[in-house]
């Protein structure tokens, strides 16, 4: 009789294949994924340590072993976005006309909520935890002192007072922000239709600024 050499003995349980080991730089990686995830789906207090190592594969103590609990986990995961958000705003600002530059800024936070949904969703909640490494304000707050340098140079240019840029930066970048918080959900019309016309608004009112504006209204203080 002849056997069939290929077939694995009737005593003999087959081999389960070996599951590769994850470095801890990988692991951490992974880690930070998940958390990232189903805190943009769920809110940080919704989201457990259980939930997150059981995703990973892994016991809990590995989680606390890489960040010390969820809140570590949460904190690195804000701040590299945080740092992805402003590194996208600031290297985009290469034009040299300041209506080109104010494009290239409404393109890099839109195409930050297109390509980092999850993180712009965790970006613009309310933080949690008071030691927090930032928040949604003070990253808003580090673009518009971006863009204030900008609206310095062009206030003087045109004569205006360079001392109000802080205050027009603000509300410029403040702008984009809530826009991009409402295009968000709604993804309605096209990233390039909605930055056209967020331009539209800031350079024709740029453009026709009253060097020292007035108000009309019967209230004057």
């Amino acid at each position: 009789m002849v056997t069939d050499s290929s077939n694995t003995p009737s005593n003999e349980k087959p081999r389960r294949p070996r599951r590769t080991r994850m470095t801890g730089a990988e692991r951490r990686a992974q880690l930070l994924e998940i958390g990232r995830t189903l805190f943009a789906n769920k809110g940080f207090e919704a989201t457990s340590v259980e939930e997150i190592a059981a995703k990973a594969g892994v016991s809990k103590p590995v989680v606390y072993e890489h960040f010390g609990g969820k809140e570590g986990l949460y904190a690195v995961v804000v701040d590299r976005e945080m740092r992805r958000l402003l590194d996208m705003v600031t290297s985009s600002l290469t034009a040299g006309h300041p209506r080109e530059l104010c494009e290239q800024a409404a393109f890099a936070l839109l195409d930050y909520i297109e390509e980092y949904t999850d993180g712009f969703r965790i970006l613009v909640r309310d933080s949690p935890i008071p030691q927090s490494t930032g928040s949604f304000a003070s990253l808003i707050s580090d673009i518009a002192t971006q863009v204030e340098d900008i609206l310095g140079r062009e206030f003087k240019r045109r004569g205006f007072d360079p001392k109000l840029a802080p205050l027009y930066a603000q509300a410029l970048v403040g702008m984009v922000a809530l826009t991009g918080q409402w295009w968000l959900d709604v993804r309605r019309p096209k990233k390039a239709e909605v930055a056209a016309h967020l331009v539209n608004l800031a350079w024709h009112g740029l453009d026709g600024l009253e060097a020292k504006p007035r108000l009309i209204g019967r209230r004057k203080s």
